[in-house]
């Protein structure tokens, strides 16, 4: 067993060189981790803002093992920031916090992904490109309208690219077929039939994902953590059934919760009475409130595993994340 005055002793006499550290930004006693779960026993332990692979450290700035008998542990938290609004105006502008297209509200800002070479902002198509009425090239502010966010000072990106939303009951889901049909009209009443086409739906049609990417107009301008998370683990994860999943969003903030349902089938209300409905998605309990659109969920690794963008006050529905990163060719 060790003794709490010697862990406290050990901690005292090696915190300066713990501190000077690549990536280490705190140090205390508490309890070892191994394998995930907590042990009993004593440690030192050094907060990190991501892990690293030893070969990727200099000996001088790897954790020793022990110190002086006293065993370590190494926790990732992320940078350690004062606890700033996630509605306020934020640069570097990390997961979690205020962001939208100019002419909504606001949602989430979920975390940073990559396509071609280029950085990108990943968060919901009715975040980012106003529910399919946003054209590339559009103003993305943050924080988002509704917090304060305004043109002339907020832009922190334009809308590079989204997947359409495909609404049941909504002409604009086909444009030829209605182009056709104007055509065919038009023709009837030149030669005076009385005859009138329209088109007709033969099958529902289903969305997979409500997604939607940002370029920023500044290099530093955003963070690759997340408030509350720290960084994205280098392999994406899978939502399977009854895993641990957490999120950081702007309103409620860090929530967890549990994939209680797979293969889930669902309508959701977009407003203005347009509804569209969704395959293969992901449901959790209420860890998400009005805002928390676009939130990163990732599982216990910090593995991404989707992207949240709907629910009620009991659910939360999230896209599955191979869904979002093969519908716009995305890398981690």
């Amino acid at each position: 067993m060790v003794d709490f005055s010697r862990c406290q002793s050990a901690l005292r006499s090696s915190r300066e060189r713990l501190l000077r550290c690549a990536n280490v930004v705190a140090t205390g006693i508490g309890y070892k981790t191994t394998q995930g779960k907590k042990t009993g026993t004593l440690c030192v332990v050094c907060s990190v803002t991501h892990k690293l692979p030893a070969s990727r450290l200099n000996s001088r700035d790897l954790v020793p093992a022990s110190l002086r008998d006293i065993p370590t542990d190494v926790v990732e938290t992320g940078t350690i920031l004062t606890l700033q609004s996630r509605t306020e105006r934020q640069r570097p502008a990390l997961g979690g916090i205020s962001i939208g297209h100019r002419d909504i509200t606001a949602g989430t800002l979920g975390c940073l992904v990559r396509k071609n070479g280029q950085t990108f902002i990943l968060s919901n198509n009715h975040v980012l490109a106003n529910s399919n009425s946003g054209s590339r090239g559009d103003p993305i502010l943050q924080p988002g309208a509704i917090d304060g966010g305004t043109l002339q000072r907020d832009q922190i990106a334009e809308l590079s690219e989204f997947v359409p939303i495909l609404f049941q009951n909504d002409p604009s889901n086909c444009g030829f077929a209605t182009a056709v049909i104007t055509v065919l009209n038009a023709s009837c009443r030149l030669i005076g039939s009385h005859t009138r086409y329209r088109t007709v739906r033969l099958q529902q049609q289903d969305n997979l994902v409500d997604v939607a990417i940002a370029l920023p107009t500044e290099a530093n301008a955003t963070s690759p953590e997340i408030i509350g998370i720290g960084r994205i683990a280098t392999t994406l994860g899978r939502g399977d059934l009854g895993i641990a999943v957490k999120k950081s969003g702007r309103t409620t903030g860090l929530t967890s919760g549990e994939i209680l349902q797979v293969d889930v089938t669902v309508n959701v209300q977009f407003g203005g009475g347009r509804i569209a409905r969704f395959t293969d998605q992901l449901l959790a309990g209420p860890m998400s409130q009005g805002g928390d659109s676009g939130s990163a969920v990732l599982d216990e690794s910090n593995r991404l595993v989707g992207l949240l963008f709907a629910g009620s006050e009991d659910t939360t529905i999230i896209n599955r994340i191979e869904h979002v990163f093969s519908a716009l060719d995305l890398q981690l």
